[in-house]
């Protein structure tokens, strides 16, 4: 597998973070804080809901800024934008908590699932047990492993050590090599992102070229260029009823108002 830079760079970032919040707070004691975290609210089970519903499965993000974009998000109160989705309908949140490239924090997290009832992911760059442990202490229902920046092996070993821990997992791929390598895991929740990480380029044919490969009773999240109407409906012909959607609905006034719109009003 080959990791486009700007990965590398993350990832080089994420083993610094690591390497200096273990001397703060070591691996053990991590542990041991992760078995008095509070229970986890069952993030696959939202999203199953929603669709048994008839409804689309929406996971809104909370996210402040991109290495492509900048600044997303200049009056951003996650507490207050966690309240919105859900009376809006959102089935679970994403929250950022890389702070180098997006700005995010963990208290971001921990603030956003203190307003609401709904599950939240966090959304990080996880290269190593040490983040994991640290998510189920935040409060994270559920966790991000991306597959182009994780070989086989540590994509599994992190897989199955938050599943021990009672959390989901959303394991994301790009493009048809990874998606072959996640399958390995018999995933009950897949993301297929739209986005090129070497080009940042995005385009939904991403999602629909490699739906054929996705197994039946796997949960699938589209992620990224889902900005219309026209789009969601576009995917739910095909059949695809979940969605990761952030800078849609943090460029908006309302993010939630922006969500009703683009999934709950008539069309």
């Amino acid at each position: 597998m080959s990791t486009p830079d700007i990965l590398q760079k993350i990832i080089a970032t994420k083993w610094q973070e690591i390497n200096e919040r273990s001397q703060q707070v070591s691996l053990q004691t991590l542990r041991e804080q992760a078995q008095q975290a509070e229970p986890v609210r069952g993030f696959l089970n939202a999203m199953q809901a929603k669709v048994a519903a008839g409804q689309p499965a929406v996971i809104a993000e909370i996210k402040k800024a991109s290495p492509s974009k900048g600044i997303i998000r200049e009056n951003f109160d996650p507490p207050a934008i966690a309240k919105a989705y859900e009376k809006a309908g959102a089935a679970c949140l994403s929250i950022l908590t890389d702070a180098h490239y997006f700005q995010g924090h963990e208290d971001y997290l921990k603030a956003a699932r203190s307003a609401c009832l709904l599950p939240v992911i966090r959304k990080d760059f996880l290269v190593d047990a040490y983040q994991v442990y640290e998510a189920r202490v935040l409060g994270a229902d559920c966790i991000l492993l991306i597959a182009a920046a994780l070989d086989d092996g540590k994509l599994a070993e992190l897989y199955a050590l938050a599943y021990d821990l009672g959390m989901d997992v959303l394991v994301e791929v790009h493009d048809e090599e990874e998606l072959q390598r996640a399958l390995k895991l018999n995933p009950p929740l897949l993301g297929i992102n739209n986005r090129n990480l070497r080009t940042f380029t995005v385009t939904l044919d991403t999602t629909i070229n490699l739906l054929a490969q996705v197994p039946a009773n796997t949960l699938l999240v589209t992620e990224s260029a889902i900005h219309t109407q026209a789009d969601v409906a576009l995917m739910r012909k095909h059949q695809v009823n979940a969605f990761l959607v952030g800078e849609a609905f943090m460029r908006a006034a309302d993010p939630g108002e922006a969500l009703h719109q683009l999934f709950f009003s008539a069309r």
